[in-house]
């Protein structure tokens, strides 16, 4: 199967938010999100700005059309607002294998229900509908915020991967990798559904 053939754009609808396949023409609402606690700043991760914006999204959409990430667009169900973004990324369709990455929120959301339900909506999708054997998350190792978040995920550290990654400062990333594998998915799934129990519906 070709990657290609795996990935194909699709809505994914929760109870708090929805995720909808990203578009060129949603570079200024995500630029408003990332304004909200000015997200760009953040040395351990890559968030895009007026200058980045419209990079950020053709490298998104170029992955997406050579089949190895589908790119999504976070919005609120509230208020129809894009809140932040997300993606599948480095897909490999032959050995049925996923990362989720590029995920970020407007800091107003963060340490909300968002989080639990996007990752909720993307692992449904990957490990059922796609049949997904392994998902994987990578993070800064100084990212502590988002390792604490994947760890809540029920995801296990696979390792970490020393001077991974130059960044544009000129340091260099230690990436923590960690993952979630098809036999797991049954018990995160109950885990992250009783978390989302007093949602609002």
């Amino acid at each position: 199967m070709k990657n290609s053939q795996w990935l194909a754009e699709k809505v994914l609808r929760g109870n708090v938010i929805s995720l909808h396949p990203l578009k060129r023409e949603h570079s200024q609402a995500l630029i408003q999100a990332a304004s909200d606690g000015e997200l760009w700043d953040l040395w351990y991760t890559s968030i895009p700005s007026k200058k980045s914006i419209n990079s950020y999204i053709e490298v998104a959409l170029s992955d997406q059309e050579r089949g190895t990430a589908l790119p999504f667009v976070v919005v609120d169900n509230s208020t129809q607002e894009i809140i932040g973004s997300t993606r599948f990324c480095n897909a490999d369709a032959v050995n049925q294998r996923l990362e989720i990455g590029y995920t970020w929120y407007a800091e107003r959301y963060q340490r909300t229900p968002v989080n639990t339900e996007c990752k909720y909506l993307l692992l449904n999708y990957a490990f059922e509908q796609l049949s997904a054997i392994a998902i994987e998350f990578r993070t800064h190792w100084h990212n502590h915020a988002s390792r604490n978040a994947i760890s809540r995920l029920g995801a296990k550290q696979d390792g970490v991967l020393r001077n991974h990654k130059k960044l544009a400062n000129g340091s260099y990333r230690d990436t923590v990798v960690f993952s979630i594998i098809d036999n797991e998915w049954p018990a995160v799934k109950a885990n992250l559904s009783f978390k989302m129990q007093d949602y609002p519906s």
